[in-house]
């Protein structure tokens, strides 16, 4: 099989180069499959689908070969096969450039429930990436026989979602030769509802033929592969649930989902859970059926990674405080600081003694070059707050509270709003805490393709907190 492609969304621009201009991408090779594929019931019926299916299952085949040759069999058998809902994930040889990673896969962690048949039921992942959108992407996306006719893809600034195709390939002057397309087929929005995603006005969408399509990228411990491995969902439930535990678990990391989850080197596992979930039926009823669904578990002690901040914030803090009692005049450098249009410099005479630390800033001398509108440099003693907060800063390189607050402003929030929700969600000292503020900045840029949500989860925590009467 050939080797998929996963754009990162996410990714820095590459180095100009004839092939290099592309982003940056993680390549995938194999497949495991959330479920198996049965004959349907019209082809249950016929000798020679139920003879190559057999054979095809015995052999290791993919379940795509096998319909494949049913097809080519049975012409009559459009789809002769149908998925089915099952407790284990399919891992097929033929679904490998490598036939081999299969069986290591199962030998190394696949189970026996009791039926005679080793499976895969759980199964450990480490993420190579610490966006979500890069390790789980997804589309609504039409097929075609072959390839995809239609796919949702986002704006770069993440609020408008196109509908796009393949462009037609041109032919010569002469039309009847194509012309050689360099860098692979060239795309294009789709014609109708403006080029833009519309589900409720799709035709594809509302007859089913377009749908959800998303795969989670990843490794296998102890599963030797330059290629990451990936599983295909179609689930709504499976994809928001892990969302959510991507967004806890990298809120307690730091912003991090990539490696392991901690020192123990503990992964991620990805099994499946039986839950009923809820969806409306053709006469717009809601009814809930049982399914297996796709879970991302993370088998680890929360407390250990909040403690493992607080050891980290200890450590900053004991780094401020020996700073603050080993600075001495010889080591002082001049500090820059800005108000308004003025610029104060600290000379590097101003000691940082702690006999200093109470001192009042000095004041500003505030003279003009000869032009009323360009001030020139002041000398200025500044407060020993001012100067170990520019110390700080320099040193973790943390966003300030105003960088995070314009950063949700880009969405239309308030400062007044989002300095209100940030409280209610991450505390009062997420505005004195390096790490608070990195971790705010990181929550807002997750949400850059998707800002409606961010406003409605800004809304819905401020309702949650106002006061009931």
């Amino acid at each position: 099989m050939k080797h998929a492609i996963v754009t990162l969304s996410e990714s820095q621009p590459a180095i100009a180069t004839l092939l290099g201009q592309g982003k940056s991408r993680i390549p995938t090779g194999g497949k495991i499959r959330a479920g198996i594929k049965v004959l349907t019931k019209r082809a249950a019926e016929h000798p020679v689908a139920q003879e190559i299916y057999a054979r095809g299952v015995a052999g290791g085949q993919s379940f795509d070969d096998i319909e494949r040759a049913i097809s080519q069999a049975l012409p009559e058998l459009k789809s002769p096969l149908v998925p089915k809902n099952v407790p284990w994930f399919s891992v097929r040889p033929n679904d490998f450039p490598n036939p081999e990673l299969a069986s290591q896969i199962v030998n190394a962690y696949g189970e026996d429930r009791g039926d005679g048949a080793r499976r895969l039921y759980r199964f450990p992942v480490v993420f190579p990436a610490d966006a979500w959108q890069a390790v789980m992407p997804h589309e609504l996306v039409t097929w075609g026989a072959n390839e995809r006719r239609f796919w949702s893809e986002y704006a770069a600034d993440g609020r408008v979602r196109y509908c796009k195709c393949y462009a037609p390939v041109p032919m010569d002057h002469q039309g009847k030769r194509a012309i050689r397309v360099f860098g692979g087929r060239k795309t294009m929005l789709r014609d109708q509802n403006g080029g833009t995603c519309n589900p409720e006005n799709c035709h594809e969408f509302q007859t089913r033929q377009c749908n959800l399509s998303g795969r989670f990228i990843f490794f296998i411990p102890g599963i030797p592969s330059i290629d990451a491995f990936e599983l295909h969902t179609n689930s709504f439930y499976a994809m928001s649930r892990a969302i959510e535990r991507f967004e806890t678990l990298a809120f307690l990391r730091g912003g991090r989902i990539s490696g392991f989850l901690d020192h123990r080197r503990t992964p991620f596992y990805l099994t499946k859970k039986l839950r009923e979930v809820a969806h409306i039926d053709d006469t717009g009823r809601a009814v809930r059926a049982a399914q297996w669904i796709i879970e991302l578990e993370a088998p680890i002690d929360v407390t250990s990674l909040l403690q493992a901040q607080d050891d980290d914030d200890a450590a900053a803090q004991a780094d401020e405080a020996a700073q603050r009692l080993e600075y001495r005049e010889d080591d002082a450098a001049p500090v820059t600081h800005r108000t308004g249009a003025i610029v104060a410099t600290a000379p590097a005479s101003w000691s940082m003694r702690p006999e200093n630390t109470g001192q009042h800033e000095a004041e500003a001398d505030t003279r003009t070059n000869g032009n009323d509108d360009q001030p020139i440099a002041a000398t200025a003693k500044p407060s020993f707050t001012d100067r170990q907060r520019d110390a700080t800063s320099l040193r973790n390189s943390a966003p300030s509270a105003a960088q995070v607050i314009a950063a949700a402003g880009e969405f239309g929030i308030a400062a007044e709003r989002y300095e209100a929700y940030a409280n209610c969600h991450w505390g009062p000292g997420w505005l004195l805490n390096a790490n608070g503020r990195r971790r705010a900045l990181d929550e807002v840029e997750r949400y850059r393709n998707d800002p409606d949500g961010f406003v409605d989860k800004v809304d819905a925590a401020l309702r949650a907190h106002q006061p009931r009467a």
